[in-house]
């Protein structure tokens, strides 16, 4: 009689087994490896619910000023150091008002539930902190869009992606050293 129960009992084990590793798969795949950020698959479904109950949320769009040239002058491993530290510092920016993700390369997103108490100055500043590396200080900025999705018609995460990007490169033309807030 227990051997029949443990003959009925293997399969089942094996498709637990199974089920907890396609589970771990999943999630492993919705975070960037080298920053631990959401990926764009699992930041947007975050971001939709948290602007879904927050109307003062507000969607940014991050960009590494001069990436390239970081890349190219000290290395791909400095490279790396630079969107880990930038990782690193827009997480704990967000904190627990919001959720940060890398969309691919050096760009970056986030969504705060509110724009006004999570300061976008102290982001700015601390994503232009330059970043010790290899006993050197290298230069670190960032240009922000940020978008206020209440001030959007209709308050949609692809619209206010659309207007932050667009603030992004207002940002950027103002001399690559700052943030702009769509309106």
């Amino acid at each position: 009689m227990d051997l029949q129960i443990a003959a009925a009992l293997v399969p089942l084990l094996g498709w637990a087994v199974h089920g907890s590793v396609l589970t771990h798969r999943l999630a492993s795949a919705r975070r960037d490896p080298l920053t631990g950020l959401h990926t764009r698959a699992g930041w947007t479904a975050r971001a939709e619910h948290l602007i879904r109950r927050h109307p003062t949320a507000a969607v940014l769009l991050i960009d590494l000023d001069h990436f390239k040239t970081l890349n190219d002058t000290h290395g791909h491993a400095a490279g790396d150091a630079a969107l880990s530290a930038t990782a690193d510092r827009l997480r704990s920016w967000c904190g627990c008002h919001g959720i940060a993700g890398r969309l691919g390369g050096d760009e970056f997103v986030a969504v705060v539930r509110d724009l006004a108490a999570a300061d976008l100055d102290a982001l700015t500043a601390e994503l232009h902190r330059p970043l010790p590396y290899a006993g050197m200080s290298l230069p670190l900025a960032a240009s922000v869009g940020a978008c206020l999705v209440a001030e959007l018609p209709a308050p949609s995460l692809t619209d206010a992606l659309a207007a932050a990007d667009a603030a992004m490169y207002a940002a950027k033309g103002r001399g690559r050293r700052g943030s702009h807030v769509s309106r």
